[in-house]
């Protein structure tokens, strides 16, 4: 199953930062958190990525251009050029890098990747936060629901979409950013099927808003409820919690 991250946003409420690196290359200890959010995946048997790229997503390319020379030591032989590696650590992960436009919506960005899907089931994410979630129950309760998506609610640190469930954990109305009130919200960690692209118009639709919406209203969006850790990075207070976290020795999304 393929994991696409959305990581073409503009990044404004951490301008400090984003005006130099797109959202997902602002570091945790001395990584991106794009590459903390892959390793997480990664730890549970995910490692076929798709980059949604936007907003200097030239920044992105040129880290994975560059990520085994960085990572890796070796011998150059200045008189040709030659590279040869030694101490290896190679990762087994398969990256693909997308251009999905600087200015598509979320939707806009997951539907020009469809082609890339294949007709397989796939997964979403979101560039910029950190989690616990155990992907595998999460990937088990998807195809136990016998839906089209399914939706990981987390409790809430602050502001984001609020998800209405019932009883049955089938969510019955999605609100992007209203005043909360179960307290549940969306954290993002979806699994869809490929039918989800149909609910998608172009680059203007906004994922959490219009298919979401009609997903919910078709009986077709469950929750994965997640009471672990989730944190993501909107602001400069948010990376510097994260970065205490990890400084700490006591970041949850690496246990």
């Amino acid at each position: 199953m393929k994991v696409v991250i959305l990581a073409g946003g503009f990044g404004t409420r951490l301008s400090e930062y984003t005006k130099l690196v797109p959202k997902p290359m602002v570091e945790i200890g001395n990584k991106p958190i794009l590459w903390h959010i892959m390793n997480h995946y990664a730890r549970f048997g995910y490692k076929e990525f798709i980059i949604a790229l936007g907003y200097k997503g030239e920044v992105i390319k040129n880290y994975f251009l560059q990520y085994y020379a960085l990572n890796n030591d070796f011998t150059m032989d200045l008189s040709d050029g030659q590279i040869r590696y030694i101490n290896e650590r190679p990762l087994d992960w398969k990256v693909s890098l997308v251009d999905t436009g600087s200015n598509s919506m979320t939707g806009g960005r997951i539907l020009r990747l469809k082609e890339l899907v294949g007709e397989e089931d796939f997964m979403v994410t979101y560039g910029d936060a950190v989690s616990d979630v155990n992907i595998g129950k999460l990937v088990e309760a998807y195809k136990a629901s016998g839906r089209l998506a399914m939706v990981t609610a987390v409790h809430p640190t602050a502001r984001f979409g609020e998800l209405q469930i019932d009883d049955d954990l089938y969510v019955r109305e999605f609100k992007e950013k209203p005043q909360i009130n179960q307290g549940w919200i969306n954290g993002g960690f979806f699994v869809l099927s490929p039918k989800v692209f149909d609910y998608i118009r172009d680059d203007s639709t906004v994922f959490e808003r219009e298919p979401l919406e009609q997903l919910a209203s078709d009986g077709e969006l469950k929750t994965y409820l997640h009471e672990g850790f989730w944190q993501c990075m909107d602001t400069a207070r948010d990376r510097d919690y994260l970065n205490k976290l990890w400084d700490e020795g006591n970041a949850p999304w690496l246990r």
